[in-house]
């Protein structure tokens, strides 16, 4: 990609470019966070991020031409639906189901299970339809559909803010599983029901409920399919073998190669991921690896999740370059952004209510299962895949605002509440 600075003068912007610019921005800001700031890793790059892109949006409206405008034309030139759901997401979902207890998980498979299913469906309608509500009070033009669209995008929680929260939280152990398992498989459920929505409402889809269904079979247990097989080769690999250079090459191999045949093959490959993660990360770890394997491993995956944690929350803060534009649309977005909670504490809440006795959920359970339902990077990248066209603005708007106030205002008081409620000590969030 070539930028122009001024007249007569340019530079080429290639993707390494991109990816080392924003890797040192996120290192730098990580660093400045660490030393002065002191707040969780998530909430000050964010922040960070944000203050970054305020600055360069004043400087592209009042001093155009020192540059600034290359800086905006940069960042509206990544892909960032490509970098996010082709790139990141199979990397961060698969490091976050390394580090769940499968044994707990199937001790709650029908609280996962249900609270999966049911809690997007039904946090689809819910917002979509209170979407298409307060798009009819503030006189804005948005059909039903794109906000059912758009209900779908917002419904997923990020596995990688609330994993994050659950280690530094002493929640009960199935509790956190519960919340674990649910965070990573509601994110591919969404993205099914979203790519059906969005093949209906831009007319590449049909829209019957039977293709509908066969659709959303298709992907999400086609994606269980591939990545159980993939998860399972990757196993008998490692099992053979004491090597742990080899073998984290192994692991490496498994997510690259196994997103790329779930593309393919057309199934959900976030889906797939995660139940790789879930066999090498529970009998992979125990049957398979030997303790040094095992800490080279689990290392490496650590440090793979934190770097890409810190690009992922730098780029959403940057993002906000190119939706300040229509300052109206964020104003959508902040209205939006409380009809988003009550849809999660509904969502749940039905499940948990008719399913009392199946689920055996606590109170307690119930609240940390709402507040954990943090919006993160995948809402972002479903946005921003939506086709140019009049609705994109106030989609992509509306979701940078609602994932913004999850992340600064929301992941905070989830780790304070779990404190409160189950050990009786509230301290400070962090």
């Amino acid at each position: 990609m070539q930028i122009t600075l001024q007249a007569g003068m340019s530079f080429l912007f290639n993707p390494f470019d991109a990816a080392a610019v924003v890797v040192l921005c996120a290192a730098v800001f990580g660093y400045l966070n660490y030393r002065f700031l002191g707040l969780p890793q998530t909430t000050g790059l964010t922040i960070m991020g944000a203050l970054a892109s305020v600055i360069v949006v004043v400087l592209d409206r009042f001093l155009p031409a020192e540059g600034s405008h290359a800086v905006r034309q940069a960042i509206e030139g990544i892909d960032f639906r490509f970098a996010l759901m082709e790139g990141m997401l199979s990397f961060l979902l698969f490091a976050g189901a390394l580090h769940i207890d499968l044994h707990e998980m199937r001790r709650s498979k029908w609280a996962i299970g249900i609270i999966t299913l049911f809690g997007v469906l039904a946090s689809t309608a819910f917002i979509g339809g209170g979407a298409w509500a307060l798009a009819e009070v503030f006189g804005l033009e948005l059909p039903l559909l794109w906000c059912l669209l758009f209900g779908a995008l917002i419904s997923p929680t990020d596995p990688v803010a609330v994993l994050g929260i659950l280690k530094s939280a002493k929640v009960p152990a199935p509790l956190e599983a519960t919340v674990a398992g649910e965070s990573l498989f509601n994110d591919g459920i969404a993205v099914v029901v979203f790519s059906i929505l969005l093949g209906v409402a831009s007319g590449t889809g049909e829209a019957t409920l039977a293709e509908a269904g066969r659709l959303f079979v298709l992907e999400a247990l086609g994606g269980a399919a591939v990545g159980a097989v993939a998860g399972w080769i990757a196993f008998v690999a490692l099992r053979s073998i004491d090597e742990h250079n080899l073998e984290v090459m192994i692991t490496l191999a498994l997510v690259m190669g196994g997103y790329a045949l779930c593309h393919r093959l057309e199934v959900s490959g976030p889906i797939a991921m995660a139940v790789a993660g879930l066999i090498i990360g529970n009998h992979g770890r125990s049957l398979a690896m030997s303790e040094i394997t095992r800490d080279h491993v689990t290392k490496f995956w650590s440090l793979i999740d934190e770097i890409l944690n810190a690009v992922l929350f730098l780029l959403i803060g940057l993002e906000v370059i190119i939706v300040l534009d229509e300052p109206w649309f964020l104003v959508f977005g902040l209205a939006a952004a409380p009809l988003v909670l009550v849809a999660r504490a509904a969502s749940v809440g039905v499940p948990v209510v008719l399913a009392y006795r199946l689920l055996r959920l606590t109170r307690e359970s119930y609240a940390i299962l709402v507040l954990g339902g943090v919006r993160g990077g995948i809402s972002i990248a479903l946005a921003l895949s939506v086709p140019a066209g009049p609705y994109k603005g106030l989609i992509v708007s509306s979701t940078y605002v609602v994932v913004l106030l999850s992340v600064l205002l929301q992941a905070p008081v989830v780790g304070f509440a779990a404190r409160r409620l189950f050990t009786g000590k509230a301290t400070t969030p962090s």
